[in-house]
Protein backbone atom coordinates (compact mmCIF):
# COMPACT_ATOMS: atom_id res chain seq x y z
CA UNK A 1 0.00 0.00 0.00
CA UNK A 2 1.11 3.56 -0.72
CA UNK A 3 -0.33 6.83 0.58
CA UNK A 4 -0.48 10.18 -1.21
CA UNK A 5 2.47 12.40 -0.36
CA UNK A 6 0.21 15.13 1.04
CA UNK A 7 -1.35 12.71 3.52
CA UNK A 8 -0.80 13.34 7.21
CA UNK A 9 0.34 9.91 8.39
CA UNK A 10 -1.42 8.26 11.30
CA UNK A 11 1.48 6.83 13.28
CA UNK A 12 1.66 4.32 16.11
CA UNK A 13 4.91 5.07 17.91
CA UNK A 14 6.83 2.39 19.81
CA UNK A 15 9.57 3.62 22.15
CA UNK A 16 10.64 3.75 25.78
CA UNK A 17 13.99 5.40 26.77
CA UNK A 18 15.46 8.86 26.21
CA UNK A 19 16.91 7.78 22.84
CA UNK A 20 13.38 7.61 21.42
CA UNK A 21 12.19 11.03 22.61
CA UNK A 22 13.69 13.12 19.74
CA UNK A 23 12.03 10.81 17.19
CA UNK A 24 8.62 11.24 18.79
CA UNK A 25 9.17 15.01 18.96
CA UNK A 26 10.24 15.11 15.30
CA UNK A 27 7.12 13.24 14.17
CA UNK A 28 4.91 15.69 16.02
CA UNK A 29 6.91 18.63 14.71
CA UNK A 30 6.50 17.38 11.14
CA UNK A 31 2.72 17.46 11.52
CA UNK A 32 2.03 13.74 11.63
CA UNK A 33 -0.81 12.39 13.72
CA UNK A 34 0.64 10.17 16.45
CA UNK A 35 -2.50 8.15 17.22
CA UNK A 36 -0.90 6.14 20.01
CA UNK A 37 2.35 5.72 21.91
CA UNK A 38 3.18 2.14 22.85
CA UNK A 39 5.76 2.03 25.62
CA UNK A 40 7.01 -0.33 28.32
CA UNK A 41 5.07 -0.60 31.59
CA UNK A 42 6.22 1.67 34.41
CA UNK A 43 9.06 0.10 36.41
CA UNK A 44 11.23 0.86 39.45
CA UNK A 45 13.91 3.40 38.48
CA UNK A 46 16.78 5.26 40.10
CA UNK A 47 18.41 4.82 43.47
CA UNK A 48 15.15 4.70 45.37
CA UNK A 49 13.66 2.21 42.90
CA UNK A 50 10.41 4.14 42.80
CA UNK A 51 7.87 3.21 40.15
CA UNK A 52 8.06 5.91 37.50
CA UNK A 53 7.41 6.54 33.82
CA UNK A 54 10.14 6.17 31.22
CA UNK A 55 11.05 9.28 29.16
CA UNK A 56 8.80 8.45 26.20
CA UNK A 57 5.72 8.03 28.39
CA UNK A 58 6.52 11.26 30.21
CA UNK A 59 6.62 13.14 26.90
CA UNK A 60 3.48 11.43 25.60
CA UNK A 61 1.55 12.41 28.72
CA UNK A 62 2.83 15.98 28.43
CA UNK A 63 1.66 16.10 24.80
CA UNK A 64 -1.68 14.49 25.70
CA UNK A 65 -1.11 11.53 23.41
CA UNK A 66 -2.82 8.21 23.92
CA UNK A 67 -0.49 5.88 25.85
CA UNK A 68 -0.61 2.09 25.65
CA UNK A 69 1.54 -0.03 28.00
CA UNK A 70 0.78 -3.68 27.27
CA UNK A 71 2.40 -6.29 29.49
CA UNK A 72 2.22 -8.73 26.57
CA UNK A 73 2.14 -8.24 22.80
CA UNK A 74 0.32 -11.50 22.14
CA UNK A 75 -2.44 -11.18 19.56
CA UNK A 76 -5.21 -12.15 21.94
CA UNK A 77 -4.00 -9.62 24.53
CA UNK A 78 -3.28 -6.56 22.40
CA UNK A 79 -4.79 -6.83 18.92
CA UNK A 80 -8.13 -5.13 19.54
CA UNK A 81 -6.54 -2.17 21.32
CA UNK A 82 -3.91 -1.71 18.62
CA UNK A 83 -6.25 -2.10 15.65
CA UNK A 84 -8.53 0.54 17.17
CA UNK A 85 -5.76 3.12 16.67
CA UNK A 86 -6.20 2.97 12.90
CA UNK A 87 -2.51 3.59 12.27
CA UNK A 88 -1.12 3.81 8.74
CA UNK A 89 2.36 2.88 9.94
CA UNK A 90 4.28 1.91 13.05
CA UNK A 91 7.52 3.72 13.95
CA UNK A 92 9.87 1.99 16.38
CA UNK A 93 12.75 3.58 18.30
CA UNK A 94 14.26 1.55 21.15
CA UNK A 95 10.96 0.09 22.32
CA UNK A 96 12.68 -2.77 24.17
CA UNK A 97 10.65 -5.79 23.05
CA UNK A 98 10.64 -7.91 19.89
CA UNK A 99 7.43 -7.26 17.96
CA UNK A 100 5.41 -10.35 16.93
CA UNK A 101 4.66 -11.00 13.27
CA UNK A 102 0.93 -10.24 13.58
CA UNK A 103 1.77 -6.76 14.84
CA UNK A 104 4.31 -6.08 12.09
CA UNK A 105 1.72 -6.92 9.46
CA UNK A 106 -1.17 -4.94 10.94
CA UNK A 107 -0.49 -1.33 9.80
CA UNK A 108 -1.00 -0.95 6.02
CA UNK A 109 2.51 0.47 5.56
CA UNK A 110 4.11 -1.94 8.02
CA UNK A 111 6.65 -0.75 10.57
CA UNK A 112 9.99 1.02 10.31
CA UNK A 113 12.71 1.33 12.92
CA UNK A 114 15.31 3.92 13.93
CA UNK A 115 18.36 1.79 14.77
CA UNK A 116 21.55 3.25 16.29
CA UNK A 117 24.17 1.59 14.10
CA UNK A 118 25.25 1.26 10.50
CA UNK A 119 23.51 -2.03 9.80
CA UNK A 120 24.22 -4.84 9.31
CA UNK A 121 26.87 -4.08 11.95
CA UNK A 122 25.66 -4.23 15.56
CA UNK A 123 22.22 -5.72 15.40
CA UNK A 124 20.73 -6.06 18.85
CA UNK A 125 20.15 -4.27 22.14
CA UNK A 126 23.39 -2.31 22.71
CA UNK A 127 24.72 -1.06 19.37
CA UNK A 128 26.14 2.25 20.63
CA UNK A 129 27.94 0.78 23.64
CA UNK A 130 29.39 -2.07 21.58
CA UNK A 131 30.76 0.38 19.01
CA UNK A 132 32.49 2.47 21.69
CA UNK A 133 33.78 -0.62 23.51
CA UNK A 134 35.28 -1.84 20.24
CA UNK A 135 37.05 1.48 19.71
CA UNK A 136 35.23 2.20 16.44
CA UNK A 137 35.92 5.61 14.93
CA UNK A 138 32.44 5.96 13.46
CA UNK A 139 28.92 4.67 13.78
CA UNK A 140 25.57 6.00 12.60
CA UNK A 141 21.85 5.40 12.30
CA UNK A 142 19.82 3.23 9.98
CA UNK A 143 16.15 3.56 9.08
CA UNK A 144 14.94 0.05 8.24
CA UNK A 145 11.76 -1.91 7.74
CA UNK A 146 11.02 -4.09 10.74
CA UNK A 147 10.82 -7.81 9.98
CA UNK A 148 10.51 -10.88 12.17
CA UNK A 149 14.31 -11.46 12.33
CA UNK A 150 16.24 -9.19 14.73
CA UNK A 151 17.25 -5.91 13.01
CA UNK A 152 17.50 -7.75 9.69
CA UNK A 153 15.00 -5.84 7.56
CA UNK A 154 15.80 -3.92 4.37
CA UNK A 155 17.36 -0.50 4.85
CA UNK A 156 15.70 2.74 3.76
CA UNK A 157 18.39 5.28 4.75
CA UNK A 158 21.64 5.63 6.68
CA UNK A 159 23.64 8.51 8.16
CA UNK A 160 27.20 8.32 9.50
CA UNK A 161 28.39 9.87 12.78
CA UNK A 162 32.03 10.03 14.01
CA UNK A 163 33.10 8.70 17.41
CA UNK A 164 35.87 10.81 18.97
CA UNK A 165 38.55 9.01 21.05
CA UNK A 166 37.13 10.29 24.36
CA UNK A 167 33.41 10.14 23.53
CA UNK A 168 31.27 8.18 25.98
CA UNK A 169 28.42 5.94 24.92
CA UNK A 170 25.99 8.39 26.48
CA UNK A 171 27.27 11.28 24.39
CA UNK A 172 27.26 9.26 21.17
CA UNK A 173 23.76 7.93 21.83
CA UNK A 174 22.42 11.45 22.39
CA UNK A 175 23.88 12.58 19.06
CA UNK A 176 22.49 9.54 17.26
CA UNK A 177 19.03 10.12 18.73
CA UNK A 178 18.93 13.57 17.13
CA UNK A 179 20.43 12.31 13.87
CA UNK A 180 17.99 9.40 13.67
CA UNK A 181 14.98 11.61 14.34
CA UNK A 182 15.89 13.96 11.50
CA UNK A 183 16.65 11.08 9.11
CA UNK A 184 13.34 9.38 9.87
CA UNK A 185 11.27 12.49 9.14
CA UNK A 186 13.24 13.00 5.93
CA UNK A 187 12.64 9.37 4.89
CA UNK A 188 8.91 9.06 5.65
CA UNK A 189 7.37 10.90 2.66
CA UNK A 190 9.11 8.79 0.03
CA UNK A 191 8.45 5.63 2.01
CA UNK A 192 4.73 6.44 2.26
CA UNK A 193 4.46 6.96 -1.51
CA UNK A 194 6.43 3.83 -2.34
CA UNK A 195 9.33 5.69 -3.96
CA UNK A 196 11.97 4.96 -1.31
CA UNK A 197 14.34 2.15 -2.35
CA UNK A 198 14.62 -0.66 0.22
CA UNK A 199 18.12 -2.15 0.23
CA UNK A 200 18.59 -5.68 1.62
CA UNK A 201 21.26 -6.10 4.28
CA UNK A 202 24.40 -8.10 3.52
CA UNK A 203 24.00 -11.04 5.91
CA UNK A 204 27.68 -11.97 5.57
CA UNK A 205 28.62 -8.69 7.30
CA UNK A 206 26.11 -8.90 10.14
CA UNK A 207 27.38 -8.64 13.74
CA UNK A 208 25.49 -8.78 17.02
CA UNK A 209 25.42 -6.27 19.90
CA UNK A 210 24.17 -8.19 22.95
CA UNK A 211 22.61 -6.53 25.96
CA UNK A 212 25.09 -5.19 28.53
CA UNK A 213 25.60 -6.86 31.89
CA UNK A 214 26.96 -5.41 35.12
CA UNK A 215 29.77 -7.99 35.16
CA UNK A 216 31.24 -6.43 32.00
CA UNK A 217 32.21 -3.39 34.04
CA UNK A 218 35.12 -5.06 35.87
CA UNK A 219 38.36 -3.62 34.48
CA UNK A 220 41.11 -6.04 33.50
CA UNK A 221 44.40 -4.14 33.73
CA UNK A 222 46.25 -6.78 31.72
CA UNK A 223 44.44 -5.37 28.68
CA UNK A 224 45.90 -2.54 26.61
CA UNK A 225 45.51 1.04 27.78
CA UNK A 226 43.25 1.76 24.81
CA UNK A 227 41.00 -1.21 25.65
CA UNK A 228 40.70 -0.09 29.30
CA UNK A 229 39.88 3.48 28.26
CA UNK A 230 37.28 2.17 25.80
CA UNK A 231 35.69 0.09 28.54
CA UNK A 232 35.41 3.05 30.91
CA UNK A 233 33.87 5.37 28.31
CA UNK A 234 31.90 2.60 26.60
CA UNK A 235 30.01 1.64 29.76
CA UNK A 236 28.86 5.19 30.48
CA UNK A 237 26.20 5.92 31.61
CA UNK A 238 25.39 2.26 32.43
CA UNK A 239 26.48 -0.19 33.78
CA UNK A 240 29.78 1.71 34.34
CA UNK A 241 33.28 0.32 34.68
CA UNK A 242 34.56 -0.54 38.14
CA UNK A 243 37.66 -1.74 39.96
CA UNK A 244 38.79 -2.50 43.51
CA UNK A 245 41.33 -0.92 45.84
CA UNK A 246 42.10 -3.02 48.93
CA UNK A 247 38.75 -4.75 48.47
CA UNK A 248 36.74 -1.53 48.22
CA UNK A 249 34.79 -1.00 45.01
CA UNK A 250 35.48 2.08 42.89
CA UNK A 251 33.30 3.07 39.94
CA UNK A 252 35.34 4.66 37.15
CA UNK A 253 33.45 7.50 35.46
CA UNK A 254 36.01 9.20 33.23
CA UNK A 255 39.47 8.46 31.86
CA UNK A 256 41.91 9.35 29.15
CA UNK A 257 45.05 7.81 27.70
CA UNK A 258 48.20 8.92 29.50
CA UNK A 259 51.57 9.74 27.99
CA UNK A 260 53.40 7.81 30.73
CA UNK A 261 55.34 4.67 29.87
CA UNK A 262 54.47 2.15 32.57
CA UNK A 263 57.81 0.37 32.15
CA UNK A 264 57.89 -2.91 34.04
CA UNK A 265 55.17 -1.95 36.51
CA UNK A 266 52.58 -4.66 37.06
CA UNK A 267 49.22 -3.96 35.40
CA UNK A 268 46.95 -2.03 37.74
CA UNK A 269 49.81 -0.33 39.61
CA UNK A 270 49.20 3.32 40.50
CA UNK A 271 52.14 5.23 39.01
CA UNK A 272 51.32 8.87 39.76
CA UNK A 273 48.69 10.91 41.59
CA UNK A 274 49.61 14.52 40.84
CA UNK A 275 47.09 15.39 38.07
CA UNK A 276 45.02 12.22 38.00
CA UNK A 277 45.22 8.60 39.07
CA UNK A 278 47.72 7.22 36.54
CA UNK A 279 47.50 3.43 36.31
CA UNK A 280 49.66 0.92 34.45
CA UNK A 281 48.06 -1.16 31.70
CA UNK A 282 49.13 -4.46 30.22
CA UNK A 283 50.93 -3.02 27.20
CA UNK A 284 53.45 -0.89 29.19
CA UNK A 285 51.22 2.15 28.61
CA UNK A 286 48.94 3.78 31.18
CA UNK A 287 45.61 5.51 31.61
CA UNK A 288 44.56 8.50 33.67
CA UNK A 289 41.48 8.05 35.82
CA UNK A 290 39.91 11.52 36.01
CA UNK A 291 36.65 10.91 37.87
CA UNK A 292 35.68 8.03 40.14
CA UNK A 293 33.17 7.12 42.80
CA UNK A 294 33.85 5.12 45.96
CA UNK A 295 30.96 2.82 46.77
CA UNK A 296 28.20 4.65 48.63
CA UNK A 297 29.69 8.08 48.01
CA UNK A 298 29.42 10.84 45.38
CA UNK A 299 31.35 11.09 42.13
CA UNK A 300 34.61 12.94 42.70
CA UNK A 301 37.71 14.01 40.81
CA UNK A 302 40.81 11.88 41.13
CA UNK A 303 42.49 14.76 42.97
CA UNK A 304 39.69 14.80 45.57
CA UNK A 305 40.04 11.06 46.00
CA UNK A 306 43.82 11.27 46.35
CA UNK A 307 43.51 13.98 49.02
CA UNK A 308 41.62 11.53 51.21
CA UNK A 309 43.80 8.51 50.41
CA UNK A 310 47.51 9.24 50.91
CA UNK A 311 50.18 6.74 49.94
CA UNK A 312 48.53 5.44 46.77
CA UNK A 313 51.62 5.31 44.56
CA UNK A 314 52.76 1.72 44.09
CA UNK A 315 49.46 0.20 45.21
CA UNK A 316 47.44 -1.86 42.76
CA UNK A 317 43.89 -1.65 41.47
CA UNK A 318 42.12 -4.80 40.41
Amino acid sequence: MVIASSHRLRIAFFGTPAFAVPTLAALLGAGHDVVGVVTQPDRPRGRGQRISAAPVKAMAVEQRLRVLQPQRLAKEAFEAEFVALGADIGVVAAYGKILPEWLLNQPPLGMINVHASLLPRYRGAAPVHRAVLAGDSETGVTIMRVVKALDAGPMLAQAVHPIAPDDTSGAVEHSLALLGAALLVETLPAFATGTRVETPQDESRATYAPRLTKDEGLVDYSATAVAIHNRIRGLQPWPRAFTFLDGARLVLHESRLAADDAGNAAPGTILRTDRALVVAAGDRRSIEVIKLQPEGRRVMTAQEFVAGHPGLIGRRLG
